[in-house]
């Protein structure tokens, strides 16, 4: 089974470039619905509107940081099934155990190419691959 590749996705990144680079690593990967959430606190709301396949949001955000929206998301039963990758400049050890036991389902350390959101996507979507 392949990426279903029309699913929403959101990106959520206080960094206008960031999104721009996501969103164009995600086009290569041949994904086309994207949406872009500046903050935790913008995600959460369009996460509420609309129901997206995909969440990858940063982790240093203000005034919500991507930590806080992933707690948000995992806490609210309409969106706790969402999928979830964590990106962030930092591979502090503490973050990512942080992230893994609030749920996420992946991580990403930045920076990273295509291949490296393609990896970490089809782990998030087993039997994806091919």
């Amino acid at each position: 089974m392949a990426f279903d590749l029309s699913m929403q996705i959101l990106v959520v990144d206080d960094y206008n470039t960031m999104i721009r680079i996501i969103r164009n690593l995600l086009k290569q990967l041949g994904f086309e619905n994207v949406d872009d959430a500046s903050d935790g606190s913008a995600a959460l709301a369009k996460m509420q509107g609309k129901k997206y396949g995909l969440v990858i949001s940063d982790w240093n955000m203000e005034p919500m940081t991507g930590y806080d929206l992933l707690r948000e998301v995992r806490a609210c039963p309409e969106l706790s099934q969402t999928p979830f990758i964590m990106i962030t400049a930092e591979s502090k050890t503490e973050n990512v155990i942080a992230a893994k036991k609030a749920g996420v389902s992946n991580y990403i350390v930045k920076p990273f190419n295509a291949a490296t959101l393609k990896t970490k996507m089809e782990a998030v979507f087993p039997g994806s691959a091919g």
